[in-house]
């Protein structure tokens, strides 16, 4: 079981949805942040920049993460918004750990 949510972004999104793909955990949680692009930012000379899209990831099923993320088989969503990790107020753990222990 692998818990996501909006905090989960670029290389956590990488594995939580390649186990999802491969049938390897159940993801619980929220959505992904859905960072899922490299940038490469190239300083101008007026002192600006530019930042450039330089590669994008992929799933294995071939679905992109950029901007969408990776969905959760079961969603669980957070009640608080200064929930605690580890705490009453984690809903997510909370019920990872039902589902885990019966």
């Amino acid at each position: 079981m692998v818990l996501i949510n909006y905090g989960s972004a670029s290389a956590s999104e990488i594995v939580a949805g390649a186990l999802k793909d491969h049938k390897r955990a159940i993801l619980l949680g929220e959505n992904s942040y859905g960072k899922g692009s490299v940038q490469s930012i190239i300083p101008l000379k007026n002192k600006g920049a530019i930042r450039l899209t330089v590669a994008k990831y992929y799933l294995p099923s071939g679905k992109s993460i950029s901007e969408v993320g990776v969905s959760p088989d079961i969603e669980i969503d957070e009640a608080l918004e200064d929930f605690k990790i580890k705490s009453e107020t984690d809903n997510q753990l909370n019920y990872a750990l039902k589902l885990l222990n019966g």
